[in-house]
C-alpha cells in the first residue's frame, strides 16, 4: 500500500510543479507592470527555462539529503522565487528591478528541476520493474499543471480579470507547491516494497490508473473546450478536475483492502524450499489455489528489459559521438521548439485579437497531458504483441504534424489557432516523454542522471536563441520599432516567426530520420529479441 501512496503523492506533485507552463496567461499583464519590451518579455521566459541549467545540484542533494527534505527545499525555492513577485506586482513591496526579477523567475524555474528529481528518484526506487509507467503516469500530470492554474484562477478571480489574474498565478505559483510538498512528504520515501512479487502484483493497480488517467485527460480537454465555448461554468470546471485529482487515491485504498483481505483469510503464504546449501529460497507464491513464479514481470516491462541499451557512455564519450549531437539538435528543433511556441502564447493570442489566452493555455495544458501519457500507454500495449517502435522514429513522426501546425498559424482563422496549438501541445509533450526512454537506450542507465542533463540543456538555449530571435521580428512590427513596450497588433506580427519555425521544424525532422538510420540496426536487435521473449 505504502508504494502506491507515494505514487499518488507523485500525481499531486505534478499536477502543480509545472509553474512555467502558466507563465503565457500573465505575460501579457507582467510586461504592462514592469514597462518591459518583447525582447525583455522574452528574456523572462528564458529565465525560467534557464534554472534547468543547474538542476543537477538537486541530483547531488539527493544523494546526500532525505527525499522529503530534497522535495520541500524545492518548493521553498518556488516559494521565494514566485512569492516574492507576487508581493511586487500587489504593491506591497517597493519596486523591484528588472535584473533581481529575473534572477527571481530563474530562481523559481529551478524548484521544478527539485521536485522532478525527487519524483523520478521515487518512481525508480519503488517501481523497479515499471518505473517507465510510473515516470510515463506521473509526468503526465504535469502537463496539467496550466489547467489546474488556470481553473483555480478563472473560479476565484476571474470577476476581477486583468492584473488581479496575474497576482493570482503568482500567488497561486508559490504557495499551490509548498503545501502540496507538505502534504505529500511523509509519503515521498523509498518503501522498499519494489521487490519482485511487489512488482508481479501490481499490474491490475496500472490498469485502473491508466483509466483513471485517461479519463482525467478526457475532461481536461472537453472542459478546455467548453471554457472557450462558455458553455462550462469555471467553478464547475474547477470541481470536476479536483474530483478527478483526488480519484487515484482509490488504488492505494484498494490494494490496502485486499492485503488486509489477504492477511486476514491467510490466502497469501510462501512456500519455502532448502537449497543444497541449507538456505532458505523463496520460488513461488500462492495465491488462493493458483501458483506464479516470482520471476514473471507484468506485460508493460517486458519491452524494457528486453530492449537494453546501445551502449554505456559517459558525458565525455557521450558528447564526441555524432548519434549525440543528431539527438540534441532533434530535441532542439521539436520539443524545445514546442516549447518555445507555447512560452509566447501569450503574445501570439494577444496580437492576433483574441480575448482568452488562458483557455488557450488551458488547451495546449491538456493536449500536453495526453502527449505525455501516450508513450507509455503504447509501450504496454505493444508490449503485450511483442513489437517496439524505433525512439527516433516516434520522434520524426511526431515531429511532422508540427511542422504543418506551425504553417497553420499563417491562417488568420481562430479555428488555426487553436488548432496548431493543440498539435503542437501533444507533439511536445510526447517527445518530452519519449527522450527520458530515447536517452537511456542511446546511451546507458549508469550515467542517465548527468547524460539527460546535458541533452536537456538545449531547452534553455533554444528559449533564448528561438525566443529572442521571435522578439526582435515582434518588436519590427510594432509601432515605432516596439519602444516603450507597444504592442504589435495582426498577423503580421509573428508570421515571419511561424515560418522560420515551421522550416526548422522541418529540419529537425530529417535529423530524426537520420538518428534512426543510424540507429536502427540496434532498434532491429532488439526487436528482435522482444519478439523471441
Amino acid at each position: 500500500m505504502q508504494q502506491w501512496l507515494s505514487l499518488v503523492a507523485m500525481i499531486w506533485l505534478q499536477s502543480v510543479a509545472g509553474t512555467n507552463t502558466n507563465f503565457p496567461a500573465y505575460s501579457s499583464q507582467l510586461k504592462q507592470i514592469l514597462s518591459i519590451s518583447q525582447v525583455q518579455l522574452n528574456n523572462l521566459a528564458f529565465a525560467s527555462d534557464a534554472g534547468k541549467l543547474l538542476g543537477w545540484l538537486s541530483g547531488i542533494a539527493a544523494v546526500h539529503l532525505p527525499l522529503w527534505l530534497v522535495l520541500l527545499i524545492g518548493a521553498s525555492l518556488g516559494l521565494v522565487g514566485y512569492g516574492v513577485q507576487y508581493l511586487f506586482v500587489a504593491g506591497k513591496v517597493a519596486s523591484l528591478s528588472y535584473p533581481v526579477v529575473f534572477l527571481l523567475t530563474a530562481l523559481a524555474g529551478n524548484s521544478i528541476c527539485w521536485i522532478n528529481t525527487v519524483c523520478y528518484i521515487v518512481a525508480i526506487r519503488n517501481f523497479p520493474l515499471h518505473r517507465q509507467v510510473v515516470v510515463g503516469l506521473t509526468t503526465s500530470y504535469q502537463g496539467l499543471s496550466a489547467s489546474v492554474y488556470t481553473d483555480i484562477v478563472d473560479t476565484a478571480f476571474n470577476r476581477h480579470g486583468g492584473m488581479a489574474s496575474a497576482q493570482a498565478y503568482m500567488l497561486l505559483s508559490s504557495v499551490l507547491p509548498m503545501a502540496t510538498s507538505l502534504a505529500t512528504a511523509p509519503f515521498i520515501r523509498d518503501v522498499n516494497a519494489g521487490n519482485l512479487r511487489a512488482g508481479r502484483n501490481a499490474h491490475g493497480g496500472f490498469i485502473i490508473l491508466y483509466v483513471i488517467t485517461i479519463a482525467t485527460g478526457v475532461y481536461a480537454v472537453v472542459s478546455s473546450m467548453g471554457s472557450v465555448s462558455g458553455w462550462l461554468p469555471a467553478v464547475n470546471n474547477a470541481i470536476g478536475m479536483g474530483i478527478f485529482l483526488a480519484v487515484p487515491a482509490v488504488v492505494p485504498l484498494a490494494e490496502g483492502l485486499k492485503h488486509f483481505k489477504a492477511l486476514t483469510q491467510k490466502r497469501l503464504h510462501d512456500v519455502v524450499s532448502v537449497d543444497e546449501n541449507g538456505e532458505h529460497r523463496h520460488d513461488k507464491i500462492v495465491v488462493g489455489d493458483r501458483e506464479e513464479e516470482v520471476t514473471a514481470v507484468a506485460p508493460c516491462e517486458e519491452m524494457a528489459i528486453n530492449i537494453g541499451v546501445r551502449e554505456e557512455l559517459g558525458a565525455r564519450d557521450m558528447v564526441r559521438r555524432v548519434e549525440f549531437w543528431l539527438y540534441f539538435f532533434v530535441y532542439l528543433l521539436g520539443a524545445t521548439l514546442g516549447l518555445v511556441f507555447l512560452n509566447n502564447l501569450g503574445q501570439i493570442a494577444e496580437s492576433r485579437g483574441c480575448s482568452k489566452t488562458s483557455s488557450l493555455v488551458t488547451l495546449s495544458s491538456s493536449f500536453g497531458f495526453f502527449g505525455r501519457l501516450i508513450p507509455s500507454l503504447f509501450d504496454c500495449l505493444l508490449a503485450r504483441r511483442k513489437y517496439m517502435v524505433a525512439r527516433p522514429a516516434s520522434i520524426a513522426g511526431l515531429m511532422a504534424p508540427m511542422v504543418a501546425a506551425y504553417f497553420l498559424l499563417l491562417s488568420p482563422a481562430m479555428v488555426a489557432l487553436y488548432a496548431s496549438t493543440a498539435v503542437i501541445g501533444i507533439c511536445t509533450g510526447a517527445i518530452t516523454s519519449i527522450a527520458v526512454a530515447t536517452t537511456t537506450e542511446l546511451f546507458g542507465t549508469k550515467n542517465f542522471g548527468v547524460n539527460h542533463n546535458i541533452v536537456v540543456a538545449n531547452i534553455p538555449i533554444g528559449s533564448f536563441v528561438f525566443g529572442y530571435a521571435a522578439a526582435l521580428l515582434y518588436r519590427r512590427r510594432s509601432p515605432g520599432g516596439g519602444g516603450g513596450g507597444q504592442k504589435c497588433m495582426g498577423m503580421e506580427c509573428y508570421n515571419t516567426t511561424f515560418v522560420i519555425w515551421g522550416c526548422l521544424c522541418l529540419l529537425g525532422t530529417v535529423l530524426a530520420l537520420l538518428l534512426y538510420a543510424r540507429t536502427r540496426e540496434f532498434y532491429s536487435r532488439s526487436t528482435e529479441r522482444v519478439a523471441a521473449t
